[in-house]
């Protein structure tokens, strides 16, 4: 540690944002970075604690924050990012995308406000590509056994990397136009310009990663094809299917899922073509339905649109805003989440239930529902209970739903190959990650269902070191 009453002199500071009024007219990211001196002030805050629970329990990807807070405040930034490297293979998204749940699991977060670490993660791989310091790392031996990978999002790309580096021949297949999955088509470019995302391609590259687009495997190429041609293969395919609103008037023209939504206006910003019709904020009034981060990327969205007013609405009770009693520290907060979009102009409403949509000449014109509240059934079992008399309605001309997505997509690619699934409906996994047909491993999504970009990495890397147990174990 090297200062030893960082904690005590020195206060957390936040990163600064553009304004509102800047960051509304483009797509352009919202942060600004912290000088190397305030960030070297905020990272002697990390008391370096003898049980890390910022690395042990809050952080998938185990980075070993507490020696990489200590290199940031020594100065010792190219072994800091040495560090960091080999624990996550993609700072740059993490930095940016992860909500920080090693902060929330810091020590010094229980009587103080915690260390600030991805800031100092997003600064080091910054500094790393501006400098150089990050480069191909190709493997010095090749092992002559191919490993295909079906799907390009956080975990396709990072079992790519993890096992190109380990000497295997890797091809990534790709149903889109680029590589990127989530990355590309589902995160706002006010989160993560698309240019991050192209640089570790070329890296990927540099070492040997193959990536074929425009490839819908089971389509274009069967599975079985695929099984028999690689040694390996790695389904990382995602949770397909968006979840849906099984109420009247569903089917009214201008209600969208909200990964259609995004993926249209990030194609837009990279001058992509769509086949679809445009769907368009600029002048409506706009209804996000459904309280993640996925609904706060469309509310930024249909405000840099230029929405004439933006109202997100959630199910679910308004939390705490601070700590709730059920999640008590060390683990993941259960509170008040308010996010860069909402303070963008946003009007957010909880314990809402969508009842009906309302249509006039065809085009869905008023959103119909009631006020609920949780109760608990003799059986134990929750469930929302509708509150009598708070019936109630909203004018509306665009509707996008954002209520996380399922893995019944899925449902072919198990019954090409016959892969056994749990209850769940996620597939049945060995040790190594691997699912019932031999050979074919799962990964990110596809293996445990919707979650974050930085569990997806963290569950890619446990799957590439499955694949090589396993290839290796091969005669």
């Amino acid at each position: 540690m090297g200062m030893p009453t960082g904690f005590i002199d020195i206060p957390r500071e936040e990163v600064i944002k553009r304004s509102v009024e800047e960051r509304i007219r483009d797509y352009s990211e919202i942060e600004h970075r912290m000088p190397e001196e305030q960030l070297r002030r905020q990272s002697s805050r990390c008391m370096n604690c003898g049980i890390p629970y910022c690395h042990n329990m809050g952080c998938p990807l185990k980075n070993m924050i507490p020696e990489i807070n200590d290199l940031i405040w020594r100065g010792h930034w190219r072994e800091a990012l040495e560090l960091l490297h080999s624990t996550n293979n993609f700072p740059e998204f993490t930095g940016r995308l992860c909500p920080a749940l090693c902060e929330a699991s810091c020590t010094l977060g229980v009587i103080d406000s915690a260390v600030s670490v991805r800031q100092g993660e997003l600064h080091l791989v910054e500094a790393g590509w501006s400098t150089g310091a990050i480069c191909p790392m190709p493997s010095r031996v090749r092992l002559g056994k191919r490993v295909a990978v079906v799907g390009s999002g956080p975990s396709g790309l990072a079992v790519a990397q993890q096992a190109s580096r380990m000497g295997y021949d890797v091809v990534v297949y790709e149903s889109a136009r680029k590589i990127g999955g989530l990355l590309r088509y589902g995160i706002p470019d006010f989160k993560l310009e698309k240019h991050v995302i192209d640089r570790r391609l070329e890296q990927m590259r540099a070492e040997g990663v193959v990536f074929e687009t425009g490839v819908k495997v089971g389509e274009d190429i069967s599975l079985g094809y695929l099984r028999r041609s690689a040694d390996a293969v790695v389904l990382c395919c995602g949770a397909k299917i968006p979840r849906d609103l099984n109420v009247e008037g569903r089917e009214t023209n201008g209600i969208h899922f909200a990964v259609e939504y995004l993926t249209q206006q990030n194609k837009r910003v990279s001058h992509e073509e769509f086949a679809e019709d445009p769907i368009d904020a600029k002048g409506k009034n706009v209804l996000v339905i459904g309280g993640g981060d996925t609904g706060a990327d469309c509310v930024g969205t249909a405000i840099r649109q230029g929405a004439r007013s933006v109202t997100q609405i959630e199910i679910m009770p308004k939390p705490p805003e601070t700590r709730a009693e059920s999640t008590p520290w060390p683990l993941w907060p259960y509170m008040l989440r308010t996010g860069a979009s909402h303070q963008e102009g946003c009007v957010r409403r909880w314990s809402l239930n969508t009842k009906s949509f309302e249509a006039k000449d065809g085009s869905v014109c008023r959103w119909n529902g009631e006020e609920v509240e949780m109760k608990r059934s003799p059986e134990g079992r929750m469930s929302f209970v509708p509150i009598t008399g708070t019936e109630q309605s909203l004018d509306v001309e665009l509707i996008l739903l954002a209520l996380g997505f399922t893995n019944e997509g899925n449902d072919k690619i198990y019954n090409c190959l016959e892969i056994k699934t749990q209850k769940n409906g996620l597939p049945v996994l060995d040790c190594n990650m691997m699912t019932s047909e031999e050979g074919v491993f799962a990964a990110g999504d596809f293996a445990t269902g919707q979650s974050l970009v930085v569990k997806a990495i963290a569950n890619a890397r446990r799957v590439a070191s499955g694949v090589d147990c396993w290839l290796k174990e091969q005669k």
